[in-house]
């Protein structure tokens, strides 16, 4: 059975830290593309980063660079989402999404609150 469930989400302030994990099951998690996506209120669901799956290149969206960091620990099956400096803009479900070719995996999503 897969399964990915996140966890970490959590209210902070504004310029605090959280670190998201998505723990994976149920597939060759190293074969994987890893992604985070996040989505607001009202608005669609959009891509935050991702990391190959030897963990050697990422990406990120423009919004979140220089503070976003997306890693992954292949020997535990998860991925990780480091995120300072965040900004009530952050507020959101944060969701990962694990891909292969044309198979796709999506976990729960995890809220994240910026707001004093």
């Amino acid at each position: 059975q897969v399964q990915l469930v996140e966890s970490g989400g959590d209210l902070v302030q504004p310029g605090g830290s959280l670190r998201l994990s998505c723990a994976a099951s149920g597939f060759t998690f190293s074969s994987y593309v890893m992604s985070w996506y996040r989505q607001a209120p009202g608005k669609e669901r959009e891509l935050v980063a991702s990391i190959t799956s030897t963990g050697i290149s990422t990406n990120y969206a423009d919004s979140v660079k220089g503070r976003f960091t997306i890693s992954r620990d292949n020997a535990k099956n998860s991925v990780y989402l480091q995120m300072n400096n965040l900004k009530p803009d952050d507020t959101a479900v944060y969701y990962c999404k694990a891909i292969r070719n044309y198979l796709t995996y999506w976990g729960q999503g995890t809220q994240v609150t910026v707001s004093s």
